[in-house]
């Protein structure tokens, strides 16, 4: 049996904004776009791609968690070569920095709608 991830999917109340957030991002193009479903794929492969599907009730987790709360379920790690270049990219882009900072050479952030994901440095 030959098993291979296809891609990660984000659930989010605007598709095609979030989905135009992480193409700039990441440089990524799209390859199918609809009002309830959008995929990306990097230039170089067609797998794994990211997509966003409408979720409308959305929540994003809280960070720190605390009980009770919307807890994070999964986040993207994004390797970058120059964290700070990058985090601010990603700022002009519409994502916030989290205050609380686990290690060096990693940052967390938030996308526009609230998904939580990391810049970092090679060996990081």
């Amino acid at each position: 049996m030959t098993t291979s991830l296809g891609a990660f999917v984000l659930g989010t109340p605007d598709p095609p904004a979030l989905a135009d957030f992480y193409r700039a991002l990441l440089g990524w193009e799209e390859v199918e776009r609809g009002a309830e479903w959008v995929r990306l794929r990097s230039l170089e492969q067609e797998r794994p791609g990211l997509s966003f599907q409408l979720e409308a009730d959305h929540t994003a987790p809280v960070r720190p968690p605390k009980p009770g709360t919307q807890q994070m379920q999964a986040h993207l790690d994004v390797q970058v070569d120059d964290l700070d270049v990058e985090t601010g990219r990603a700022c002009a882009l519409g994502a916030t920095v989290e205050e609380h900072q686990p290690e060096e050479g990693v940052r967390v952030l938030r996308d526009p709608q609230g998904h939580l994901f990391c810049l970092f440095l090679p060996g990081a």
